[in-house]
Order: structure tokens, then C-alpha cells, then sequence
């Protein structure tokens, strides 16, 4: 077929084998599939951390009139928050039972009905956690009111 066609399937294909080594397929589906898992798991942390501190925020502001994080103390959390997770997620390694899974299809939605299970029982019990500690705190751990956050 001469040069100019195997560039136009290598240009066309998903994958592209340089070593020509079909020993190579499974290692290279295994970790595609790590990071697309790793993906999906980034995902649902920063939406479970991004709205669980705006419904804290918002319920915060509406019952008492004032933010309990300024902006600058969210920006920092999230800078700090976001760059741990991304260095935990990217330095795990593809395990066998990503092999034993079903392949996702090019259509399957990137964040599925599990994963929105989760992240509604995640942020419910974090807005729990944080509101009674926001309005119970200074009682429950006997702090003087005298004290400023």
C-alpha cells in the first residue's frame, strides 16, 4: 500500500503499535483504563468538594449573614486540595481487575449513576459534618465566645 497509506491509518487508528509487539496491547488497554478510572475518580471528588462547600457557603450566608470562609481561604483550600488530588490519582498504578471489567463504550456517560449516588451521600454527610460544627461548635468544644474564628 506504500508509506503515504500507513500514515493515514496510523493518523485514523485508536492505536498505533511502534514496536511491533502484540504483547504490548494488554499493558496499553490496562493503563488507559487507569487513567480514564483516575479521571472519572478526580471527577467525582472535586464535584463532591466544589458542592459541598457551596451549599455550606450558601446555607451558611442565608441563616447568618455572613460567609464562614473568606475567599481567599477557599482559593488556598482548593489550591492545596486540588493539586494533592491530582498528584494521589495520577501516581496510582492499573491493577488486574481493570482487566476483568466490561470495556466502557465511547458513549457511556463519564459520570455514572453510582458515582452520582455517591457523591450525594458524600456531600450530605459533609454539609451535616460542617453546619453542626459551624452552629454547635463553639458549645460542643467549650470554645469562649470572646474567641474569634
Amino acid at each position: 500500500m506504500g508509506i503515504q497509506a500507513t500514515e493515514v491509518a496510523k493518523e485514523n487508528s485508536d492505536t498505533v503499535i511502534l514496536n511491533d509487539n502484540f504483547d504490548s496491547l494488554p499493558t496499553v488497554i490496562n493503563w488507559g483504563r487507569c487513567v480514564c478510572n483516575n479521571i472519572r475518580k478526580f471527577i467525582q471528588f472535586q464535584l463532591t468538594v466544589h458542592v459541598s462547600a457551596l451549599v455550606f457557603s450558601f446555607i451558611a450566608v442565608v441563616s447568618t449573614g455572613e460567609s464562614p470562609l473568606t475567599a481567599v481561604q477557599l482559593l488556598w483550600v482548593n489550591l492545596i486540595v486540588d493539586t494533592l488530588a491530582a498528584l494521589a490519582l495520577t501516581a496510582e498504578q492499573p491493577t488486574k481487575e481493570l482487566m476483568e471489567r466490561i470495556p466502557m463504550g465511547h458513549n457511556a456517560p463519564l459520570i455514572t449513576n453510582i458515582m452520582w449516588r455517591n457523591l450525594l451521600a458524600q456531600v450530605f454527610y459533609q454539609i451535616t459534618v460542617l453546619l453542626t460544627l459551624h452552629f454547635k461548635g463553639q458549645s460542643a468544644f467549650g470554645v469562649n465566645d470572646k474567641v474569634k474564628p
